[in-house]
């Protein structure tokens, strides 16, 4: 059994931190599925705008879809859905066979609309409507207007993906959001299965503090913030509130670890991917990562339920001077500036490339 078996034994799904056209086309993506137990996906603003800027197989279509008076935003959020549709479909089999638990792909809403409440919903509602697959994520970011905006998406059947979470706080105010929403459906007498995941970004904690904590503190941040996480998100799924709407058939927001490459050269590169081992859990993994993982990954038991030694390393990083919600705080509002300009990027070169495409036809059909 391959290390990425163990995992799934394990009862944590792997996904792929990671789509392109190219994996697409040339059977990449399946061959995963295959080989390395990957269930699901998921991608953002910065995935699109590498393999958009590094790769040709995005060039035809931008110039068809511009023939025909796209752009901007609504000429992208074609080309994701196009490649997002068809992974789905790849992965709709496994989708089917744990009833809806995993199998998923992620499509962002606009980073821009990251403090509008009523946008987001709005927009979340539109994608999910246009694409036509029940295993298909809306992305939303856990920040202040982003909350109020989950509750409503879930409440109008909108399945969420929850993202830019960094602290338990965080997650337990994504977890209320979709509880609400839940729980505003049975009173309505809707279904109440509708799925969710709630994202906890992991690596970046470390980033922030590196070179400002002693050096045995270094790489242990952000997996301390997981596991005190991880024991909440237990004690949730044992709770009376949660219990009562599960045994009328509603699905728990699994919690998804996210960021978990490996950041720091000098620290094992499936530092993470180990350490994050956990029932119930997703671990979404960039592409290096999990192919790192499946080489010579080891699974070592699972993730206490209680959060093991989380509490004690936190009282350490404290006593060293980190204000652990101001950073949480930080770290959300720069994941959502880092979003939206890689947004604001991808807009620039999708009109950059279109372009240049309608250029070089000009000059190819001079000279024919």
């Amino acid at each position: 059994m391959s290390p990425n078996d163990h995992l799934h034994a394990l009862g944590q799904s792997l996904w792929l931190d990671n789509i392109t056209r190219g994996m697409l086309e040339d059977g990449t993506l399946s061959r995963y599925m295959r080989e390395f137990a990957v269930t699901g996906l998921t991608s953002n603003p910065t995935i699109f705008y590498q393999t958009i800027k590094n790769s040709h197989f995005y060039d035809e279509a931008i110039k068809a879809k511009a023939g025909k008076g796209k752009s901007g935003e609504s000429l992208f959020m074609e080309l994701a859905l196009e490649d997002l549709v068809r992974a789905a479909d790849l992965f709709r089999q496994v989708h089917d066979e744990t009833a809806g638990m995993d199998g998923w792909v992620s499509l962002e809403v606009s980073p821009l609309l990251a403090n509008d409440t009523a946008g987001t919903v709005q927009q979340a509602i539109q994608l999910h409507a246009r694409a036509q697959r029940p295993n298909l994520f809306v992305k939303i970011p856990g920040t202040a207007a982003g909350i109020p905006a989950i509750e409503e998406a879930i409440f109008a059947g909108v399945p969420i993906n929850v993202t830019l979470l960094f602290s338990r706080e965080q997650y337990l105010a994504a977890a209320e959001a979709y509880l609400r929403g839940i729980e505003r459906r049975s009173a309505a007498g809707l279904d109440i299965k509708v799925g969710s995941v709630a994202s906890l970004f992991i690596s970046r904690w470390d980033v922030a503090v590196k070179g400002k904590v002693p050096i045995v503190l270094e790489n242990r941040l952000g997996i301390a913030i997981a596991q005190r996480s991880y024991h909440a998100y237990r004690e949730l799924l044992a709770s009376q509130r949660w219990r009562k709407l599960a045994e009328a058939g509603a699905q728990p927001q699994r919690l998804l670890w996210a960021s978990t490459g490996t950041k720091d050269p000098a620290a094992p590169d499936i530092l993470y991917a180990e350490a994050l081992a956990a029932p119930n859990t997703i671990n979404t993994m960039p592409e290096k990562t999990l192919l790192a993982f499946a080489d010579h990954g080891k699974v070592n038991g699972s993730m206490p339920a209680e959060g093991g030694d989380a509490e004690k390393t936190l009282a350490e990083f404290a006593q060293a001077g980190v204000d652990e919600a101001a950073l949480a705080a930080q770290l959300q509002r720069e994941g959502a500036e880092s979003f939206s300009k890689s947004w604001n990027d991808l807009m620039e070169l999708i009109a950059g490339k279109n372009k240049t495409l309608t250029e070089d036809q000009a000059v190819a059909d001079k000279q024919s």
